[in-house]
């Protein structure tokens, strides 16, 4: 199953979804590989400060992502593919990879609009094969307490695609982690509010999984 985690826009919270729920995944018992195909190289970074020890990882950066990714079919039930942050070949080739899509957004108005120039990319996707391919919008840094991120949900259903009941919200535990090589499901981080997230994340998209099969 390849997950590929994509939106245009930078910040939104790709690496840190892909590092997290590969994570979970893997903690869970699945095989697990993230594919950072940024040349920017975030989840490769933190994978070196991780010593290597958490998550299987590679690095494909190439526009034939697409093709080249397939080899991993046979070692690994769980591909996450850490896209670019902007519509480009190799974001194409991370959606024609893909069985589901995932699109982080931040919960305010400009982020939702700026969704459209990969969204009709992905609902192109679908079409193509008659819907063999998922999509899920997932809300990313959601502020704890507000009514923006409840808000976000209405106006994102009405693009078409379906909203991920689970998300992230702005904790600093996501940070500090990351700065230790660590994930939110590692060490001290394990239980919290952040940790939690994720594993509830992680087995909404598992009972997506499921029901393809």
């Amino acid at each position: 199953m390849i997950i590929s985690i994509l939106n245009q826009k930078g910040g939104v919270g790709k690496t840190t979804l892909a590092v997290n729920l590969a994570r979970a995944m893997k903690l869970d018992g699945k095989e697990t590989i993230i594919v950072d195909s940024d040349p920017q190289g975030s989840a490769q970074k933190w994978h070196e400060r991780s010593g290597g020890e958490l998550i299987d990882m590679t690095c494909l950066c190439m526009n034939t992502l697409d093709k080249d990714v397939q080899r991993y079919r046979k070692t690994h039930s769980r591909i996450i593919i850490d896209g670019v942050p902007r519509v480009s070949q190799l974001t194409v080739a991370a959606i024609k990879a893909a069985d589901i899509i995932l699109i982080p957004v931040h919960p305010s108005p400009y982020d939702v609009w700026s969704t459209d120039d990969i969204l009709g990319t992905v609902k192109d996707r679908i079409e193509i094969t008659d819907g063999r391919v998922k999509a899920f919008f997932v809300v990313s840094k959601r502020i704890v307490g507000t009514s923006v991120g409840r808000e976000v949900y209405d106006e994102l259903r009405k693009k078409e695609l379906s909203v991920l009941n689970g998300g992230t919200c702005q904790r600093v535990d996501y940070i500090n982690c990351i700065n230790k090589g660590l994930t939110v499901l590692d060490g001290d981080y394990y239980g919290t509010e952040a940790c939690k997230e994720i594993q509830s994340l992680a087995k909404e998209i598992e009972t997506h999984i499921a029901e393809e099969k």
